[in-house]
């Protein structure tokens, strides 16, 4: 596989990506928002080979009276980390997510769906950064992680 990090462009091998997810609700249902995310990610992005058990945390920088619920998942793709990205989004909006953090202002959210790992991949852009800069500062992305890994 040919990777240009500061373009990520991509040339595609057979082989499936493995693509580390941490996903995290504190709004409505939190389980069921989480498995309808899961069916999401395995109709458009790939398969789910690990998951990690649910996690209940704090909210993390910011103040909330909602508990979050949290876990982490290892996805097999053949798409590009970009794509992975959109498709993410894409997931959070159609689950009813409305905004997106800005600016490290969090909020209370139904779905967040983050990118932790890409293979081994290094990607820094504005707006994609993998790995994920601020994973190992919160537990309730590490913990499960490291089921997954």
């Amino acid at each position: 596989m040919a990777v240009s990090v500061m373009s990520c462009s991509f040339s595609m091998t057979n082989a499936p990506h493995r693509v580390y997810l941490s996903l995290g609700s504190n709004l409505g249902n939190r389980e069921e928002n989480i498995l309808k995310a899961y069916q999401l990610i395995e109709e458009r992005i790939g398969e789910i080979a690990r998951r990690s058990q649910f996690f209940r945390s704090k909210a993390w920088g910011f103040q909330s009276d909602n508990d979050f619920v949290n876990t982490a998942i290892c996805c097999l793709t053949a798409l590009t980390p970009r794509e992975v990205m959109h498709e993410t989004q894409e997931i959070e909006r159609q689950l009813g997510r409305t905004q997106k953090s800005t600016d490290g202002i969090y909020h209370d959210r139904i779905i967040d769906i983050d990118i932790l790992l890409y293979d081994d991949l290094t990607v820094n852009e504005p707006d994609l950064q993998i790995p994920h800069p601020l994973m190992e500062q919160r537990d309730f992305v590490m913990v499960p992680l490291r089921e997954v890994l």
